[in-house]
């Protein structure tokens, strides 16, 4: 065989034109470009259903220190057992937290979270020969990322709606539930941020049907402490540890997603799974049902570690979190509901939604209302979502904010409503004090330009 020499003419030609700065001049330039971003130590982000809540300094110093910076998980388990440990006891946390069994920490992300638990419960499926099992059931209300997450484990998906309380409608949910069906997916408190009441029926339901119930841990923020999606019949658990313990997830990442089952399911997790035989802390690769590998390692570790930093600070008080994050929530929704349309005016948990229906009738869509939110130093909340609330805003102060904030933003969205009653039009150069002031959003779509110049 002959060998045929490759030559490549990729080399550049003419000298990049970077300028020579000094340090001082590097660090001025980043300095002033840092400061143009949004961040919550700058202002109040209630961006409802990512939970922006705040990531206290702690969590990044225990997750810069040396000992957890600069090891290699290349290494063999006697030379990591500090890291292995720190894995180990946060699955015992998250276990009483959740009620549940068994936890993997590999997956990376909420929806790589939901895809590793929907893969769990078709090899659960597989194992005991039930190949009739094909569909998923997937509330109106529901995170998009469910359906999806579900349909590329090749299920298919059924839709149940929500009945005039924002919660799954059980007469809707009844007729759909036959053989072919292999789970539920749900959050509790749903999207909406109202409880599903009628959840332990809804578990009845599918357990009696041979189904299974799957946990979008997404809003575990408003229960901890006070239920678990065990007591509510689940039987799969995604948790956002880059919500609920408050890593940082701006930006795209990073994240950290464990998956909790029960023991019925306890075999099918992702191997290796962190374990301690009394002595020591080791890998366990020995399990022959598991679905596998399904990250490099065990996933974002250092989210891991700020996490468990997280969970010790608060330690039992994590119920407080919950309750402060209701209070927030439920204070900020009784303030706003005579100046705008409450969607389902009931309690919530620790989001709610508003929408801005008879606003745009005068004229001011509710992207318009989050454009101007952005002059007075508050981050939008989460728009247009849930789809079955027209001009949706969904807003979740979390537990980190204090009165103050909350009365200013409810002062804030009180002038911007009175505002579009007496100039609606004013709306259409929105925002004007920020950085970057009203921009033409089509044209920007249409011609991208991202070379450095």
């Amino acid at each position: 065989m002959i060998k045929k020499e490759i030559k490549f003419n990729n080399k550049r030609k003419e000298k990049l034109n970077f300028k020579n700065n000094s340090e001082l001049d590097v660090m001025r330039k980043y300095k002033k470009r840092s400061d143009k971003n949004f961040c919550v130590e700058k202002g109040f982000y209630p961006l409802g259903s990512c939970t922006m809540k705040y990531n206290p300094r702690i969590n990044e110093y225990c997750a810069n220190l040396d000992k957890f910076l600069n090891i290699n998980p290349n290494q063999k388990d006697e030379d990591i057992q500090g890291s292995l440990e720190i894995i180990y006891n946060l699955q015992e946390s998250l276990k009483e937290i959740t009620g549940m069994d068994y936890v993997t920490t590999q997956p990376c992300a909420g929806a790589h979270g939901e895809f590793v638990g929907m893969m769990i419960i078709k090899k659960y499926f597989e194992n005991k020969k039930d190949f009739k099992r094909k569909k998923v059931i997937v509330p109106d209300s529901a995170h998009g990322t469910n359906p999806m997450s579900a349909s590329m484990c090749g299920f298919q998906i059924i839709q149940v709606k929500s009945n005039e309380f924002g919660q799954v409608d059980i007469e809707d949910l009844k007729p759909l539930l036959d053989e072919t069906v292999a789970a539920i997916m749900m959050t509790n408190p749903n999207t909406l941020g109202i409880f599903e009441e009628n959840i332990l029926k809804i578990s009845n339901l599918m357990h009696k049907n041979g189904s299974l119930l799957y946990y979008d841990g997404a809003n575990l923020n408003a229960i901890m402490g006070y239920t678990t999606p065990r007591k509510m019949g689940f039987d799969v658990v995604h948790l956002n540890l880059h919500k609920t313990f408050s890593t940082p997830h701006g930006g795209g990442g990073p994240g950290a997603a464990p998956v909790c089952v029960t023991k019925e399911l306890g075999e099918f997790i992702p191997k290796p799974t962190v374990e301690f035989d009394g002595n020591k802390y080791f890998r366990n690769y020995n399990r022959p049902n598991s679905i596998g590998k399904i990250s490099t390692f065990f996933g974002n570790f250092s989210v891991l570690v700020k996490a468990y930093t997280y969970i010790l600070t608060y330690g039992k008080r994590l119920k407080e979190i919950s309750a402060r994050a209701v209070l927030n929530a439920n204070y900020i929704k009784e303030k706003l509901k005579e100046d705008y349309d409450v969607s389902h005016n009931t309690k919530c948990m620790h989001e709610f939604v508003i929408s801005g229906e008879s606003k745009k009738e005068k004229g001011v869509s509710t992207l318009q209302i989050a454009k101007r939110l952005m002059d007075f130093d508050i981050h939008p909340p989460t728009i247009y979502f849930p789809l079955i609330v027209h001009e949706a805003m969904m807003i979740e102060p979390t537990e980190s904010e204090n009165k103050e904030t909350l009365d200013n933003f409810i002062e804030v969205m009180k002038n911007i409503s009175k505002e579009i009653d007496n100039n609606p039009e004013n709306f259409k150069n929105y925002p004007s004090k920020t950085i970057v002031k009203k921009v033409d959003e089509v044209y920007a779509a249409r011609n991208l330009d991202l070379r450095r110049k």
